[in-house]
């Protein structure tokens, strides 16, 4: 008898663990309306538009989890001070909490949330300072991207922030993560991981991408949301767009045939938009093609603050275009 309680107690708790498991796990949307309620907040304190607090923080965000030599975010906000900057360069206590000491010693940090101290392990802390030093530039765009340059002295991530501005102004929400293959799943195609691989013309390098084979003038589209920061000729990559999403990435597709009318670079695109299709340009001077089997370049490439790196597509391929076969 004690035997058979001690199994059902045993099948019992196997079967619940999934749902306990599922129940502990942070639940996207919830992060993204806790997040979007302190931009709003501290929107409301400080006058600076929220969107800027959410692209500053989603840039912030996106070089932690591609360094190592900064900490991970350990809360809702990513945003990070090294702790010169906090406390002051002068200041003899890097760990400093108290908003006069750090003020008299030049450091930026600020009491957010009114409990007397300048904490960099509190949210509203850490968005606070940041749209209290945006909020000594003027509440206008021009003089953000002044205050963007004067904080980051790099032009590259002055733009990328302010590409994520863009997007987050326009669709008003923080959940921009979705994706799309970029064929349609109607027309035939071929892939499997090519990268790494060897190349080489031109010299010899690297494969950066998955190549996806499929006839001349199947669509492609954009896999995410995000803005094209390229598009013309390379000679690798004949005629390409470049595109940077919400997350720091850089998606890349080249030896297309032509582009979609009208687009241009600087215009947002949307998971699924046409944005040209397949072809085999480049290896040469512009208009040359032909050189190998039509084809799509799909590359991925991550932005950390100081470069940029290529890392395997694959996976994201076949996980978007699983995505997309659940939908038909």
């Amino acid at each position: 008898m004690r035997n058979s309680v001690t199994l059902v107690l045993i099948i019992g708790l196997l079967l619940s663990f999934p749902n306990n498991f599922a129940n502990a796990q942070p639940d996207q949307q919830q992060i993204y309306a806790d997040r979007m309620a302190l931009y709003k907040k501290v929107e409301a304190i400080t006058q600076i538009p929220w969107y800027y607090l959410a692209a500053v923080d989603q840039y912030e965000r996106s070089i932690r989890r591609a360094r190592k030599d900064i900490p991970k975010e350990t809360g809702n906000i990513a945003i990070y001070y090294k702790p010169e900057v906090w406390s002051g360069i002068m200041n003899p206590n890097k760990a400093d909490t108290n908003p006069l000491s750090i003020k008299v010693f030049g450091g930026l940090g600020e009491d957010g949330n009114g409990d007397g101290l300048a904490d960099q392990t509190n949210d509203e802390d850490l968005l606070y300072t940041f749209a209290n030093y945006l909020s000594t530039y003027g509440v206008n765009y021009d003089n953000f991207k002044i205050a963007l340059w004067d904080y980051y002295q790099r032009d590259k991530t002055v733009d990328l922030i302010l590409g994520k501005v863009k997007l987050y102004q326009t669709y008003g929400t923080l959940d921009l993560d979705k994706h799309a293959f970029p064929l349609p799943l109607r027309y035939n195609f071929s892939y499997k991981n090519t990268w790494g691989d060897a190349r080489g013309w031109g010299g010899r390098r690297m494969h950066e991408g998955t190549d996806i084979f499929a006839g001349y003038g199947t669509p492609v589209r954009a896999t995410c949301y995000g803005i094209v920061e390229v598009k013309g000729w390379n000679k690798f990559g004949g005629w390409r767009i470049g595109i940077r999403d919400i997350n720091n990435t850089y998606h890349y597709l080249a030896h297309l045939n032509g582009f979609s009318k009208d687009l241009k670079v600087g215009q947002i695109v949307e998971p699924g938009m046409l944005i040209g299709s397949v072809g085999s340009s480049g290896y040469g001077p512009p208009g040359t093609s032909g050189k190998f089997p039509p084809h799509l370049h799909y590359g991925m490439y991550k932005d950390n603050g100081y470069t940029e790196w290529s890392f395997d597509p694959y996976p994201h391929l076949k996980s978007w275009e699983r995505g997309d076969r659940r939908k038909r």
